[in-house]
């Protein structure tokens, strides 16, 4: 029998710095979104870049090691896995959310401005 598997990498940039909170367990928790870009051609022949936007939330040491020096637009890579939730807004509506529960965050060296 095959398992299956669920895992995600993502390779692009931050869109703000990531929103850092403690829990009342004491735990940390990081909620950021993330774009990634990709390039082709369209029928003129003229490339195009198509963005996507991630949200992405990390837990405990993950979320702890997103404290250090971030800026926006700074590259990273993701790696975790996609997880779907759903919740009742204000109003009673239900809201469906997916995103990219990170298991390892690499921030790719930053150069200085000049």
């Amino acid at each position: 029998m095959q398992v299956s598997k669920n895992k995600v990498q993502l390779t692009g940039n931050l869109g703000k710095l990531p929103d850092i909170r403690t829990t009342e367990s004491g735990k940390k928790l990081a909620r950021f979104s993330m774009a990634t870009n990709e390039f082709y051609k369209n029928a003129k022949g003229e490339t195009v870049k198509d963005t996507q936007w991630h949200s992405i939330v990390a837990w405990g040491k993950v979320a702890e090691a997103l404290e250090q020096d971030l800026r926006k637009g700074s590259e990273i890579s993701v790696e975790g896995k996609l997880t779907n939730r759903r919740y009742k807004d204000k109003e009673g509506v239900m809201k469906y959310i997916s995103e990219v529960q990170a298991f390892a965050i690499q921030v790719e060296k930053q150069t200085s401005p000049a």
